[in-house]
């Protein structure tokens, strides 16, 4: 009975450390900034999809299109028939046709519900960016994720910049107003001014120990 009361007293202990641990003030605006920052992050980035959309619209796929398929370097990076126009990439209005001759090669029939299972075969091998389909073993370079994520980058670095800069001044600013309160107050009062601190006998260091070592061999020296 005694060790459970030991063991409950201790558990209690261990949560009431937690909690004051949370009610810090730098655990609580911790956690705020990872939320806020979280959810501006994801508003950028949205904006700058939208921004970067627009501006590559004339582009084929726009800004998911935005790739490129690095050559294969084996067989396997090739793609799923590319001696028949399966290679490592081709555009959306090239697929019904591939996938026609596809199920008419392999299944020898071109049939509607035979086509569909074809063109299902393909899109399971290929992977769509904008209006191109890229074989999912190739190497790419998404360009457009690439730039989406530097423009994010930027942008949320300036944002914290300018946030910590402005923070910093209204620090330094109420410091400052704080310090010139505190002076007109001991001008008004004098006699509650704290006297100056004198500058206390500074600590030897092991340069000063050596010199006392040698004066004093020299003096037994001198003996």
């Amino acid at each position: 009975m005694k060790e459970k009361k030991v063991r409950r007293r201790r558990d209690w202990k261990i949560l009431k450390e937690f909690k004051e641990f949370l009610n810090r003030g730098n655990a609580f605006m911790l956690a705020v900034g990872v939320v806020i920052g979280g959810a501006f992050s994801a508003i950028v980035n949205a904006v700058v999809n939208i921004l970067l959309s627009t501006a590559t619209w004339a582009l084929p796929g726009g800004l998911k299109g935005l790739i490129t398929v690095l050559p294969a370097i084996n067989d396997a990076q090739k793609g799923l028939d590319p001696a028949n126009g399966l290679g490592q990439k081709f555009t959306v209005g090239e697929l019904q046709g591939l996938a026609e001759a596809y199920a008419q090669r392999v299944y020898g029939s071109t049939d509607a519900t035979v086509v569909s299972a074809s063109k299902n075969e393909i899109l399971a091998k290929y992977t769509q960016y904008g209006g191109l389909y890229a074989y999912k073993m190739s190497a790419i370079i998404d360009w457009g994720t690439l730039l989406t994520a530097v423009i994010s980058f930027i942008i949320i670095g300036l944002v914290l910049f300018i946030l910590v800069k402005t923070a910093n001044s209204l620090h330094r600013k109420r410091e400052e107003l704080k310090a010139r309160a505190l002076e007109e107050y001991y001008k008004r009062h004098p006699e509650e001014r704290p006297a100056p601190v004198e500058p206390g006998v500074p600590e030897p260091t092991e340069k000063d120990y050596l010199k006392q070592i040698v004066e004093i061999l020299q003096k037994e020296k001198d003996a």
